[in-house]
């Protein structure tokens, strides 16, 4: 078995925002891999208007899954579902998608389907430079309020601007129809509110609560392994 991890958006480091998750893993021999998104800057071109998009993000995590061919549960958080429904689509090696507090678009849809038209409080559009981003300030409360101290302290060196039109560039593929798929509605999430994961986990093949934020993965990495092992 492999886990690839998929984050979400306004990050970089996937292997920092997984690692708590990918250590306990790693105890029990169960390898684990963090794609970068190159629209997120991770792959040394900056984001932004010309910048990389949701294409190049599909394009670097469907590598990754190819890479091998063992058994492959893909976990995705939040933006990080719109990539893999793409990214892992008729890629043999996928046996199980975890979506955790993420988005599951058809074939045609985009990011910007899923919202209301205007950006989250805790988001900061530029749009001259065609990029948004976390409010540093509104990070901790909005995202992080269940982890410890430590993470909430380092998680800011952990932010990246991300190119804005990510949002409304479509899918051209759903993977979640072709491959069995577990929610991980985060129910005490304030950044994706849980009312709006629930109807997000309707496309979804099963689906479990946790009372936990955003990232359940930092704050209850024992939990979300034993989620992982039990696929």
């Amino acid at each position: 078995m492999r886990v690839v991890f998929v984050h979400g958006a306004c990050v970089r480091d996937g292997s920092w925002w997984w690692h708590r998750t990918a250590e306990l893993l790693r105890e029990l021999g169960v390898p684990s891999v963090s794609p970068a998104l190159p629209s997120c800057g991770e792959s040394g071109l900056p984001g932004g208007v010309g910048g990389p998009g949701l294409p190049e993000d599909v394009a670097a995590v469907r590598q990754v899954l190819r890479a091998g061919d063992e058994p492959t549960v893909v976990v995705a958080h939040s933006y990080g579902g719109v990539v893999t429904a793409e990214a892992a689509a008729g890629v043999g090696s996928v046996r199980h998608l975890l979506l955790v507090s993420s988005y599951l678009p058809e074939a045609g849809q985009s990011l910007s389907d899923f919202g209301d038209g205007s950006p989250g409080p805790f988001l900061d559009v530029d749009p001259d430079a065609g990029t948004f981003g976390v409010r540093p300030e509104l990070l901790v409360d909005t995202f992080l309020q269940d982890c410890d101290p430590e993470v909430q302290a380092q998680a800011a060196d952990h932010l990246a601007r991300q190119s804005v039109q990510v949002t409304g560039q479509p899918v051209g593929a759903a993977a979640w129809q072709q491959v069995p798929s577990t929610y991980l509605v985060c129910a005490q999430d304030r950044g994706t509110p849980p009312r709006l994961q629930r109807e997000f986990a309707r496309r979804a093949g099963s689906v479990v609560e946790l009372d936990a934020g955003h990232h359940p993965f930092l704050s209850r990495p024992a939990a979300v392994r034993d989620l992982l092992l039990s696929l």
